[in-house]
């Protein structure tokens, strides 16, 4: 019985390994019949795939029959359609369809007849696609007869115009991550950037005028560059040209405090329920949700449309940080309300607009020679001086990919699994061989000594 028990154990045992042979050779053959990755293309988050993926669909299909895209728990797209038929195109796609009654045309031209009304500063507005309403939020800078006035509009547009206080003001952040200083206060750098001639630090346009001077300390003794573009209000972004017209070593990083820094592999759009990391000088590194885009603020300074609305929180000196995920920069620091203790909402400009405008690119990784970039795995307590690490030496990089080990494992791309199991299946029916054939070495011996005896 027992020879017997020992003989199906081999059995199954060598039945394992050649399965696992099989197994391991059709995920080698495999990955070595995909297409392999781009190198050459943008990295993409998932979160990003999937922003592209509902971008895709709201374009194709239409602002009267779409009301926006955002990133579901899940990491799937989700697209807000207008009718029944229009869900089944955005399921037949992969994407998840969520009906709603008020199309993007509507949501927008409601937010046009918000901007036509008197101004209110200390409000702001912004598209919440999830909800399929524009949130108004005044703060307690408005009055109660500024709010009741506003509210009139929002009632003329319709009852898809949520009205909230909130607390604390809207400000611009002045006073983000390396810190650099002017007369007109403390800002932060943000990205750097070329024209093909000139290397510039990207920054909030808030921050300073045309001609501002800005140094690495207090004293004025280490002058870091002049401001020569910029736009605020209507927009928040300007151009910080290097005194000696070069970034430095570690261009493509980004400073977030301890002396570590994120390399930066590229710009992006951001998608609502993304999550991103901010980095400024007050308030170190901090991480949150894109919660709304299309954003409307109205700072005591003036009105600024069209930036990327966070629950990241920030304070004064962070302006003009840093916005990024896994590697891909987003937008500049603008400003916002509450603070790191309490919380608050953070907006930022749009780092693809401003570029554009200002006819510049992102200095990335590749320009330096260097990796891909990667996303911090946690915020920081604080402290330090984050942002970009130009001006100024280079941060250690905290990590080499935006991917993990497992994800690395589990790419069906990749022939190192299946080599794995190969390997560990030939193992396994090698030591099988090897015991029977120990065993029958055995018997054969117990045999022959008793028939010697």
């Amino acid at each position: 019985m027992r020879h017997a028990r020992r003989r199906m154990v081999r059995r199954v045992a060598r039945l394992a390994a050649v399965g696992g042979l099989l197994v391991g050779g059709t995920m080698v053959t495999r990955a070595v019949a995909s297409e392999p990755p781009d190198v050459s293309a943008a990295p993409r988050t998932l979160a990003q795939t999937a922003s592209g993926a509902g971008a895709g669909l709201v374009s194709e299909l239409g602002d009267e029959r779409t009301a926006g895209h955002w990133v579901g728990a899940d990491g799937r797209p989700v697209v807000a359609v207008t009718d029944e038929r229009t869900a089944e195109t955005v399921r037949r796609a992969g994407a998840e369809a969520k009906v709603v009654r008020h199309s993007m045309s509507e949501l927008r031209s409601a937010t046009s007849t918000l901007r036509s009304a008197p101004r209110v500063p200390g409000t702001a507005w912004a598209l919440d696609y999830r909800s399929n309403e524009v949130v108004v939020r005044g703060d307690r800078t408005v009055s109660t007869p500024d709010w009741s006035r506003l509210t009139g509009v929002a009632e003329g547009i319709g009852g898809f115009v949520r009205m909230e206080r909130t607390e604390g003001a809207f400000t611009t952040r002045l006073n983000g991550a390396v810190p650099i200083l002017s007369t007109a206060g403390r800002c932060s750098a943000g990205f750097n950037v070329t024209d093909g001639r000139s290397e510039f630090i990207l920054t909030a346009g808030h921050c300073g005028p045309t001609g501002s001077v800005w140094f690495r300390d207090g004293g004025g003794d280490r002058q870091v560059g002049k401001t020569v573009a910029g736009s605020f209000p209507g927009d928040d972004f300007s151009l910080v040209e290097y005194a000696n017209g070069k970034a430095g070593d570690g261009a493509d990083v980004v400073a977030v405090g301890d002396g570590k820094g994120v390399r930066i592999t590229g710009t992006g759009e951001p998608a609502v329920g993304q999550r991103v990391f901010r980095s400024g000088s007050t308030s170190g590194l901090r991480d949150g949700q894109v919660t709304a885009l299309d954003a409307t603020v109205n700072y005591p300074e003036g009105t600024v449309s069209g930036l990327i609305e966070t629950d990241v929180c920030a304070e004064p000196g962070d302006s003009g940080g840093p916005m990024f995920s896994e590697g891909v920069a987003l937008g500049v620091t603008s400003g916002g309300n509450g603070d790191c203790a309490k919380g608050g909402t953070t907006f930022f400009q749009p780092l693809p607009e401003a570029m554009e405008s200002l006819g510049v690119r992102l200095i990335v990784a590749g320009q330096q020679g260097s990796g891909p970039g990667a996303a911090p795995s946690a915020p920081a307590a604080g402290g330090g001086a984050p942002g970009a690490a130009a001006p100024g030496a280079a941060a250690p990089v905290t990590g080499v990919d935006g991917s993990t080990l497992l994800a690395r494992l589990t790419d069906r791309r990749n022939v190192g699994p299946g080599l794995l199991v190969v390997a560990g299946s030939l193992m396994a029916l090698v030591a099988t061989r090897w015991i029977r054939a120990e065993a029958d070495r055995k018997a054969y011996r117990r045999h022959y000594s008793a028939t010697w005896g």
